[in-house]
Formats: structure tokens, sequence, C-alpha cells
């Protein structure tokens, strides 16, 4: 995955009281524009994330030319179809404050979007803050965690065997000892991060979430 920083929008003060960066991706300015960047990040199926693509100048609801900076542009890996999204990031309660300055914008930005053959989005906290989300700030630890090669063949070829269990039932096929299996788990984590072993993140997850092989062995 590649990310690219902008410069078209500074960071100033913030009414939600957050704002910084995300490691490789750029800046936000409120938490909720950082979750869904941690998100993003995690999606392997993102080939690029690009914040602050463009400015777009549009009218507001009294003739007033006026200039809009969406959020980002994300795109997909090639492979599958699906077209880059233009979007913006706002808290639900914000479209009842500022629904008259927004829809102008919106509507601009979603022009410009078709125009180009990509899609425009707004997500919200009810996108965002998810189960998937939780799992996600669980798993981001372990995505990128060096595991030993060995023991993640031994992993999957038990985890082929069984086709389906859930973590406690795969650390109890591997090991015996309480010892072994509390040292397994991380990589377990690890696999099921990198999508090696497959989990339906949109649930909790715990030691007794359904998994199952993902990899012919």
């Amino acid at each position: 995955m590649n990310f690219y920083s902008s410069k078209v929008r500074k960071i100033g003060v913030t009414t939600r009281s957050v704002s910084g960066v995300v490691p490789d991706i750029g800046s936000f300015e409120s938490s909720l524009e950082r979750d869904f960047m941690e998100l993003t990040r995690f999606d392997s199926n993102v080939e690029e994330i690009i914040p602050q693509p463009m400015t777009i100048g549009y009218f507001d609801v009294q003739g007033t030319s006026r200039q809009y900076t969406p959020d980002g542009l994300l795109r997909y890996q090639t492979e599958l179809n699906i077209p880059p999204i233009l979007y913006e990031i706002k808290y639900r309660s914000d479209f009842k404050d500022q629904w008259k300055k927004l829809i102008p914008k919106f509507r601009a930005a979603k022009r410009f979007a078709k125009s180009r053959g990509w899609l425009f989005k707004v997500f919200t906290e009810k996108e965002i803050r998810t189960t998937y989300l939780d799992n996600v700030k669980f798993l981001w630890p372990f995505k990128q965690r060096e595991v030993d090669e060995e023991m993640t063949s031994y992993i999957l070829a038990v985890m082929s065997d069984l086709q389906e269990a859930d973590p406690a039932l795969l650390i109890a096929a591997l090991f015996s000892s309480k010892k072994n299996q509390a040292a397994v788990i991380p990589i377990l984590w690890s696999l099921i991060a990198n999508q090696r072993i497959g989990c339906d993140l949109n649930e909790p997850l715990t030691m007794h979430s359904k998994i199952w092989t993902r990899e012919d062995l």
C-alpha cells in the first residue's frame, strides 16, 4: 500500500480537540478522522490513501464562490475493480448543525468525483466506530510483527486440517503445554491480522470467535 501526504489544507484549531499525524498517511483534525485512517491503513484492499487531495470550487446557497477540500481519496487494488472514493469525515451532529453549508460542498464534490469515474462518500461515526475498528486497534500491533516461519507453517497446517475452529480449539490442537499455548497466541493474531487465517472482524474477537483456513497447503 502506498501513502501520500498533502499540504492542501493546514491544520488549525479543531473543535474536537484532537489533531496530529497517523504514521505513513498524514494529518488528521479529529479523532474520528484518525480512526478512519487507522481502518484504511489496516485494509490490504486499499492501494493508496491521499489525504486532502484537491480543492474544489463551488457556490454556496447565497451564490458566493467558495472552495472545499475533501478529507481524502482512497484508491483500491486494481484487480478489485472498485472505483476510487473521494471522501469526507463528519460527525453526525455536524449534519444537524451545518447541513445548509455542507450540502453545496458535497454536491460539488459528488459532481467532481462523477466526472472522473470516482465515488464521493461521507463517513460518520456510525460507519467508523464499529466492532471492526475495535478489532483493528487490537490487531494492528500484530500485523507487522515478525513471526517464526516454522511455527507459522505448523499453525497453518493444523488450521488446514481443522478447516474451521476457534482460537482456543486451535491452540489446544497445537500444544498441550499452557506455556506453549500462550506463546503461540501472538502468532495467531498476526495470521488473522494478515488474513492468512479467516475471521469475521465485524464480530467481537475473542478466544471463541469462529476462524477458518484461507490457504491450501
